[in-house]
């Protein structure tokens, strides 16, 4: 077992601080799990590097993936985790593996002896961003409910895993979801698709609601969660063309993958308000916007697009935010995010 104070050794703990702060920015994360997975990440590279003689040097200057996957039980993630507290047990430890999995950071797979975990590719964190990445273009289509809502309920699935203990059936359960509203109402829903290989790495939802739903968003936010709930009714009914009734429409969903948010994200905002004027069309008196704010990143976002916080949730870390559908549509989003027209 390699310990503790001898990973600091190889990579100083104000560098593990730099990917700690880093991670901080991502959805679902808090600064106890960021911490958990950096040493671990650094823990499977030396074990690794200990077990195959590879050719690293003390001290790091950067993490590197580890090749493949290491194993690691959970008295070993127990004595990593918890080596600077007095209490950490096995199930704990493997309540936090269980956690970083589920957003994405590990995968993990039980062979029989022991757990496998192989750290996955975080783009931010690897120091430079992979050029297929970089040079890739994207842009704003339709979402294609035969192709995208599998990808896109996995994409969806690791924004959401943080609130849930039992994730395994997510993906699955959000693909039904997506295709269920596309069957409804599918000018809202978009995705931002890459050229090269068609692959979707974003997408939003605009969902108008019918009167009789708008209650919702002036009751606590966990009540207006579906996407990540256990329940089988959807809080919220869809309105359909025509109806006159409609005031009201929900952001369900905002996601682009982190390497596409700074060369996307403006593009993929000019978009929602062409498809926002399209919907108006077909909902004349469209006059408000909700969104359902569960990090701080939205937060960040829904402020600098002109939306207030309402009703936050009595028990979880989410409110509602609303602005007003004109006023968003009036928005000059280069300007507002480049400070070009």
């Amino acid at each position: 077992m390699i310990q503790p104070d001898y990973l600091e050794q190889w990579f100083a703990q104000a560098q593990q601080q730099q990917y700690v702060s880093l991670l901080l920015k991502r959805v679902g994360m808090t600064r106890r799990r960021a911490e958990c997975f950096v040493r671990l990440w650094l823990y499977l590279l030396l074990k690794q590097n200990q077990s195959q003689k590879l050719a690293l040097i003390p001290p790091l200057t950067e993490l590197t993936l580890p090749l493949g996957s290491v194993a690691c039980s959970c008295r070993e993630a127990a004595e990593l985790f918890y080596a600077d507290r007095d209490h950490g047990s096995d199930r704990a430890s493997g309540m936090m593996l269980d956690k970083l999995a589920a957003l994405g950071l590990i995968k993990k797979q039980f062979d029989g002896n022991c757990t496998q975990i192989e750290i996955q590719p975080i783009p931010e964190l690897l120091g430079r961003i992979n050029d297929e990445i970089a040079i890739a273009q994207v842009q704003p289509q339709p979402f294609d409910p035969r192709s995208d809502a599998i990808p896109i309920a996995n994409l969806l699935a690791s924004n959401y895993n943080w609130l849930n203990r039992n994730t395994d059936a997510l993906p699955y359960r959000i693909a039904n979801i997506l295709r269920d509203w596309a069957s409804q109402y599918a000018t809202g829903m978009r995705v931002l698709r890459r050229c090269d290989n068609q692959n979707p790495v974003g997408f939003y939802a605009l969902y108008p609601v019918q009167r009789e739903s708008e209650i919702k968003f002036f009751s606590p936010p966990s009540k207006g969660l579906h996407l990540s709930a256990v329940g089988e009714v959807d809080p919220f009914a869809i309105a359909l063309p025509g109806d006159a009734q409609c005031r009201a429409v929900f952001v369900r969903s905002w996601m682009i993958e982190a390497p596409y948010q700074t060369i996307a994200q403006v593009s993929f905002l000019e978009d929602s308000q062409q498809i926002l004027t399209q919907i108006s069309q077909d909902f004349p008196n469209l006059c408000d916007m909700y969104t359902l704010v569960i990090h701080p990143n939205y937060e960040e976002l829904g402020l600098k697009l002109g939306f207030q916080k309402t009703s936050p949730d009595p028990k979880l870390s989410m409110y509602w935010m609303y602005q007003a559908v004109d006023r968003f549509l009036a928005l000059e989003m280069k300007q507002l995010f480049t400070g070009r027209n």
